[in-house]
């Protein structure tokens, strides 16, 4: 078996061995045994092929020059010896017909190498055999582009989209364009020489010099939405980034990987609510359909829906009637799991209401643990469903600012409510609901009190770090100084609103309108004061701001419900 990691891998010749290829995209936990050998800063895929190496998980390797971090990843290889091939193939940066020759004479040269290895002869008729025609499909498509991208992240894209997905990264989109039965006849130097031609011809990777046709492929009408992937630590394909979302109009979404399997699944939501945002995207894409009970009381016009958002700290629940008016509203901490928390909180909030639970005919979750709960009808992202709740709560709202327990979330929606851009911060919880507890923990105090403790400021005190763990240590070290508490606090706020307002302010600026602050952080005086600061505008504060998820989600099944009626 021969692994490899680029497209322009001559994986036909290999077969030509009778040999299988597969690409290497081994997504580890963690990076334990490739830090032993390798810098902190190489990337974390250069890092996955040497750690599959030492593991033994590779026996033979064809490495392409792509960037300086392969040509480390080959030394540092090398000098295991743990694989009996390894191979690192020259690639051009051009595609005009000198490089073509010289890309020929090094698949030639490789061929030659692997002969010598193996003691296997070439078979012609293998090697014409392996090229399949493939089909193309004039769909519209969302086009997965950037740097490689792992089968984990791409079966959880696959997944998350509901329309096609073409892999058009570095190592995905693997098209040769060949007439293999031209080549029957021909001599090995001219049939080579061809193949080389046909492997350079395809959709160019960024590390082309002429990337014509690449550029083409954004003026494709069947490309509804670009999801752009980066691996940290990897800054070549920024440049390409930078201009997409400058000139491209489609939706954008840039996330970022270490290339761990840890990594992953923090994209669920960014990448659903992308989903969500897509031209003809049907964002309540219902669980089932409602039942017939649940349509004869509906027809007896007195019926209820609800919307369950359970989030990191805290389960909420709305409830509305037949009028899509709030019946009533039920916050609760967020216990040991998703679903005993939900069914507390609705049971809380249907008693409130004074309502039975039958009376409910429609079940939209949202939230973090909104997967896990098995009483929904739907599910929708905490993105979409905040947008919804701030525009039924003010239709002048143009950007929302939800500061969760434990992301920061700017989303810019228009007219509709509907969501036309979100940025979020899902790296850790520097700046977060989370981040504000532990502070309020080790200033012993609680966090009702902090939040208007810090208006009482005199001294402006500049927290450096955003890091929680550097943050509580800077807070321990002033402390120990007796500065002022009020002092200490404001210095905490402006670092927050620091790291928020950058968010809303990139989407904002493009996207005039009210900003609306949602989330239990909204209750905090002192950070909206110091949002407001930073932004430059009046935050709307709304009794509601806890609720707008749960909020959000109850619209949604009151809308269904509507279009049932």
């Amino acid at each position: 078996m021969i692994h490899y990691v680029c497209k322009y891998t001559p994986i036909e010749l290999f077969k030509g061995f009778g040999e299988e290829c597969i690409v290497l995209e081994e997504m580890p936990e963690n990076f334990d045994v490739s830090d032993r050998v390798a810098h902190a800063n190489l990337c974390g895929f250069g890092k996955s092929v040497i750690q599959a190496v030492l593991e033994g998980k590779v026996e033979n390797l064809v490495l392409v020059n792509c960037c300086d971090s392969m040509q480390r990843v080959y030394d540092i290889v090398k000098s295991t010896k743990k694989c009996k091939f390894l191979y690192m193939l020259d690639l051009p940066h051009e595609d005009h017909e000198c490089e073509k020759v010289k890309f020929a004479h090094n698949i030639l040269k490789l061929k030659q190498e692997y002969e010598n290895y193996t003691g296997k002869r070439f078979d012609k008729m293998l090697f014409l055999k392996a090229f399949a025609e493939r089909e193309v499909q004039m769909k519209p498509y969302i086009g997965l582009m950037g740097v490689r991208v792992s089968s984990v992240l791409e079966e959880m894209i696959r997944r998350d989209i509901k329309m096609r997905v073409e892999n058009l990264t570095c190592i995905g989109g693997r098209r040769i364009v060949a007439l293999p039965e031209e080549w029957e006849d021909i001599e090995e130097e001219q049939m080579v020489l061809a193949y080389a031609e046909a492997l350079l011809g395809q959709m160019p990777c960024f590390r082309m010099n002429n990337n014509t046709r690449r550029n083409q492929l954004f003026l494709d009408p069947n490309l509804k939405g670009i999801i752009y992937h980066s691996i940290k630590f990897c800054d070549y394909y920024g440049f390409e980034y930078a201009s997409i979302k400058r000139d491209v109009k489609v939706p954008l979404l840039k996330i970022e990987t270490d290339f761990t399997s840890q990594s992953a699944g923090q994209l669920s939501t960014r990448i659903q609510a992308f989903a969500e945002t897509i031209e003809g995207a049907n964002v309540a894409d219902p669980g089932k359909k409602i039942g017939e009970e649940a349509k004869e009381r509906m027809a007896s016009g007195i019926y209820y829906v609800a919307g369950i958002d359970s989030g990191s700290t805290s389960t909420d629940v709305v409830i509305l009637n037949q009028n899509g008016k709030i019946k009533s509203t039920m916050i609760i901490p967020t216990g040991g799991g998703a679903m005993l928390s939900a069914e507390k909180s609705l049971d809380q909030a249907v008693e409130k209401a004074g309502i039975r639970k039958e009376d409910i005919v429609r079940i939209v979750t949202t939230g973090y643990g909104r997967a896990y709960i098995d009483s929904g009808d739907d599910s929708v992202t905490e993105i979409t469903c905040h947008a919804k709740g701030a525009h039924y709560l003010n239709p002048n709202v143009r950007t929302v600012i939800d500061i969760g327990g434990q992301d920061i979330k700017a989303i810019s929606i228009d007219e509709n409510g509907a969501v036309t851009n979100f940025l979020m911060n899902d790296k850790c919880a520097a700046g977060t609901g989370r981040f504000l507890e532990m502070m309020a923990r080790t200033l012993g105090m609680p966090l009702e009190e902090m939040s208007t403790k810090g208006l009482e400021w005199k001294e402006n005190i500049v927290i450096s770090s955003m890091c929680t763990v550097f943050a509580e240590s800077e807070v321990v070290s002033l402390v120990a100084q007796n500065k002022n508490v009020a002092d200490i606090i404001h210095g905490l706020n402006v670092s927050v609103a620091s790291k928020v307002g950058a968010l809303a302010a990139r989407l904002g600026k493009k996207n005039p309108g009210e900003y609306m602050m949602t989330g239990g952080v909204a209750k905090n005086k002192g950070i909206i004061q110091a949002l407001e600061e930073k932004l430059g505008a009046k935050l709307y504060i709304c009794d509601e701001a806890q609720l707008c998820g749960a909020l959000g989600a109850a619209l949604f099944a009151y809308k269904k419900c509507k279009n049932e009626e």
